[in-house]
């Protein structure tokens, strides 16, 4: 069965001032449908369907460049879309006990943010979580992520941004910086404390 463009989780306006329905509807309607069809022709052109896209992008190292490429974009839109919210709360349970233990939220948002601004080019930044429950910033080029058996850092994602500049340039144009500062302030702390219970599981 084909992958299919998941809906967002809200409308296109939801997010904004920071980030604005024009850029919501380009990124979603325009750059994930294309993942979304790069990634299907890639599966049927290698002989990969069945597969679920966690499948797929563990063994991104034997697979194409159009389906790691575009299975990366594939799920890696789809988590950015959950991982916000126009009402996104605070931290709290265990992923507010991992964050107070990395240093406090205040040092988190500094070093995810250096990351994010560090990625030269198109990329991710992250905070992964392994098995023990340790958080990790990392990031990543183009659209690979921490569940391809390619990255040298891998774990589960609890966050996710991205920093290519279709994510934030109608807005904030080349100042990178300011987009993933002002980009907390949509954080879905309900997700993410999710995501984390996953990477426990």
């Amino acid at each position: 069965m084909a992958f299919e463009l998941p809906p967002l989780p809200y409308d296109y306006g939801a997010l904004a001032p920071t980030i604005n329905e024009e850029t919501m509807k380009l990124h979603h309607d325009k750059h994930h449908a294309a993942y979304t069809n790069n990634l299907n022709a890639g599966v049927t052109e290698g002989g990969l369907e069945g597969k679920s896209i966690e499948e797929i992008l563990g063994q991104a190292s034997k697979v194409s460049a159009k389906v790691r490429n575009n299975g990366g974009g594939y799920w890696n839109h789809d988590f950015f879309w959950k991982i916000m919210a126009a009402n996104g709360g605070s931290p709290a349970g265990k992923l507010a006990d991992a964050i107070a233990e990395f240093g406090g939220l205040d040092k988190l948002k500094e070093e995810f943010n250096a990351k994010g601004a560090g990625q030269f080019g198109s990329g991710w930044a992250w905070l992964i979580a392994d098995k023990a429950g340790k958080l990790k910033i990392t990031s990543t080029p183009n659209q690979d992520n921490p569940l391809m058996d390619a990255v040298a850092d891998k774990g589960t994602p609890i966050l996710g941004n991205d920093v290519w500049e279709h994510a934030y340039y109608l807005t904030y144009r080349n100042d990178r910086g300011a987009y993933l500062k002002a980009w907390w302030d949509v954080v879905n702390w309900d997700q993410a404390s999710k995501n984390y219970a996953a990477a426990l599981a």
